[in-house]
């Protein structure tokens, strides 16, 4: 049971990481590569935005449900 709340906890904080990313890029915050299609295209910010999100209830899932 450990290692399932480990890997969870691991899994939601990337998906929160890829999120914040895809926002950053999304916004233009992180224009790199400069080439990325992401860049300045708002779409990408609420995908990343959802991401996040799920990542953070994954994570909160890994502490709560698996103890």
């Amino acid at each position: 049971m450990a290692a399932m709340r480990w890997v969870m906890t691991v899994v939601g904080v990337l998906a929160i990481a890829m999120g914040v990313l895809w926002m950053a890029q999304g916004a233009g915050l992180f224009p790199y590569p400069q080439s990325s299609f992401m860049i300045n295209q708002t779409p990408w910010i609420i995908w990343g935005g959802l991401l996040a999100l799920v990542g953070l209830v994954i994570t909160w899932g890994a502490g709560r449900v698996l103890r």
